[in-house]
């Protein structure tokens, strides 16, 4: 698998697979093995699926810095593999807490954005989910079909769309992978300092002109569908799509539909 050596010092792997132009895939957790994402549902039958682990992620190195692990700075890891790729304006898709991570890229660096697609984003700039509605969801689908099972396997019922063959199969690989450090989750999600840098941090996605696609699972008990929808709406060519009998991992529950959805939006 290749690797690359960040300026800090840091190496960080990712992989490579499928066919297409290139889009940089970033997982959610923090700190879920980018492996979580399979092939997407099949994108990587349209797509060449560049698959990153941020730091102290998978296969990736723990930096010395922990501070180097907040969204805001691993934004910079991103616009490095985009340079040692050698690609202009770099399409991107992120899942969960690394759409907080593609979204600083976004603002960053929205010379070198091509398309973006954030799929069931927990907020715009920090994890901010609407918690009332998240509850909701989760005491809807606590005593729905396969909860039981699913309790009993450790999964949580309401991050999967149905306790499917493929959720099982999804949340048993995910429990086989490299697990983050305890401290990652308070240093990945730092908050703006105050009320006027989180508006300034919102003006700057504003300011993003690029195609931005937001997929929500509409039996999402993690993030919702609120929040998307809030995030979709921040940007001017944002677009927010909802999927039926999804979760928070919608390319398990409904394959073929989020990877149509996908790909429709990074071909148009």
């Amino acid at each position: 698998m290749p690797d690359f050596t960040s300026t800090d010092g840091t190496t960080l792997f990712y992989s490579v697979t499928g066919t297409g132009p290139a889009l940089l895939c970033l997982a959610g957790g923090p700190g879920a093995d980018v492996r979580d994402l399979g092939d997407l549902g099949g994108l990587d039958g349209f797509r060449t699926l560049v698959m990153l682990d941020g730091r102290a992620a998978g296969r990736s190195a723990t930096p010395t810095d922990r501070a180097s692990c907040a969204f805001t700075a691993q934004a910079r890891d991103v616009e490095e593999l985009r340079r040692r790729l050698g690609i202009e304006r770099l399409d991107v898709l992120a899942h969960s807490a690394g759409t907080l991570t593609a979204q600083a890229f976004a603002a960053d660096r929205p010379e070198r954005l091509g398309r973006l697609v954030l799929v069931t984003p927990p907020g715009l700039v920090s994890r901010d989910v609407e918690e009332a509605e998240v509850a909701a969801i989760r005491a809807r689908r606590a005593d729905g079909p396969g909860s039981a099972e699913a309790l009993a396997a450790g999964a949580q019922p309401w991050s999967y769309g149905a306790w499917s063959e493929a959720a099982r199969r999804h949340h048993e690989a995910e429990a086989g992978y490299p697990q983050p450090p305890s401290w990652l989750r308070e240093a990945f999600y730092v908050r703006p300092a105050s009320e006027a840098a989180a508006a300034a941090e919102t003006a700057r996605r504003a300011a993003v002109s690029s195609p931005v696609l937001v997929v929500a699972g509409a039996e999402d008990g993690v993030a919702g569908v609120d929040t998307p929808r809030r995030v979709a709406a921040c940007y001017p060519a944002g677009r927010l799509e909802v999927l039926a009998g999804c979760g928070h991992w919608p390319w398990v529950d409904g394959p073929t539909a989020f990877r149509d959805l996908v790909a429709g939006f990074l071909g148009d």
